[in-house]
């Protein structure tokens, strides 16, 4: 069994890998801060076709330093013969504004000044993602989303436009995510972004400014990501001799560097504030009136092991989005499970559509 998946993800690996597309909206981006983009690019990857009805489209959102290509950091989860197959689907993947993989961000030079944003790169909030991936919507011609899902921050993505737009999704899928990232999320947020703020590196608005800040803010992060059960499973040490480096240590660093590699902190910083805003309740009414816009076939998943997004987050949002499911699933990963536990989340979800299928006929 584990030979064949892996056979079906070298397969997928060597098929999928693709580069981006870029659609350039020309005109004044207005952001829900009252700020503004003179001009906006959005970087965004697609796997297979739009059928003739239009009624074939998956949209993946992807989280916090991810990129639009979802076969890159999904495995098991988009390919032939997976859950979201391009053979059987039209997907869409847009790299977030405020990234650093394409889209519109703090590297990215200000028409209007002639030099790259750096820290002037304006408060972006998970709406004006949205409002981009709306932009593209229409620039790809999309008149209905038959599934719209993402994990994580992702997940905040998904949410919003379900709200925003409730006649566009059928099937809304929110993996490990919330409908208002919690003061405990913001206090890590917080805790990331002090340790590049001090790196003095970070006020030289350079691209390999705040580098050294960027993983140690990294480091602060894979511990809310991961938990107490995952690092003393993966890290532990084998013998009881007195050690001058530690597994956990140098994970750390390892991480942190493999992050400054091919990240920025600048961007960084700024989406760290998108996570902290986060709040569907908004100039709506609170929560509950938010999510009782929804009218999708909403599945929601958590994982048990998860510190960063709680389980009564995701209960929360089963108790007031209308007859929403919830499936908890077991994992020693905490929030990574979302990445990890690729299995046990097809399953759910190809159980979900199947039944659902069942009910429209």
């Amino acid at each position: 069994m584990h030979c064949k998946i892996a056979f079906i993800l070298w397969c997928n690996f060597i098929f999928l890998h693709m580069p981006y597309n870029i659609y350039k909206y020309e005109k004044r981006f207005d952001l829900e801060s009252g700020e503004y983009l003179p001009e906006l690019e959005i970087a965004y990857t697609t796997y297979g076709k739009l059928n003739e009805d239009k009624s074939n489209v998956v949209w993946i959102c992807h989280a916090f330093t991810a990129n639009s290509d979802p076969a890159e950091w999904w495995h098991g989860m988009l390919g032939k013969g997976l859950t979201f197959d391009p053979d059987k689907y039209f997907i869409i993947c847009a790299n977030i504004i405020g990234s650093h993989y394409g889209t519109t961000g703090p590297l990215s030079v200000n028409p209007e000044t002639g030099k790259a944003y750096y820290r002037d790169f304006p408060f972006i909030t998970v709406r004006d993602l949205v409002k981009a991936h709306q932009l593209l919507g229409v620039h790809l011609n999309i008149n209905k989303i038959h599934i719209l899902t993402g994990g994580s921050v992702g997940g905040h993505q998904a949410i919003e436009w379900a709200i925003m737009q409730p006649e566009l999704i059928e099937n809304l899928f929110l993996i490990a995510t919330n409908a208002r990232f919690s003061p405990w999320g913001i206090a890590f947020s917080s805790s990331q972004r002090m340790a590049i703020e001090a790196d003095p590196t970070f006020y030289e608005d350079h691209p390999d400014g705040g580098l050294k800040g960027l993983e140690a803010a990294r480091s602060i992060a894979l511990i809310s990501y991961r938990n107490a059960i995952a690092y003393n499973k993966t890290q532990a040490e084998k013998n009881d001799e007195v050690n001058k480096s530690f597994k956990a240590d140098s994970y750390q660093r390892y991480q942190g560097k493999k992050l400054s590699n091919r990240f920025n902190a600048y961007s960084y910083y700024t989406l760290s504030k998108v996570l902290d805003g986060h709040n569907v309740g908004r100039d709506r009414g609170g929560i509950q009136k938010a999510l009782s816009k929804i009218t999708a076939n909403t599945l929601i998943i958590g994982i048990d092991s998860d510190i960063l997004f709680l389980p009564e987050e995701q209960k929360e949002m089963e108790k007031y989005i209308k007859n929403a499911q919830l499936h908890m699933i077991k994992s020693d990963y905490g929030h990574d499970g979302f990445l990890l536990e690729f299995e046990q989340i097809s399953t759910i979800i190809k159980n979900f559509l199947k039944v659902s299928v069942l009910k429209n006929i």
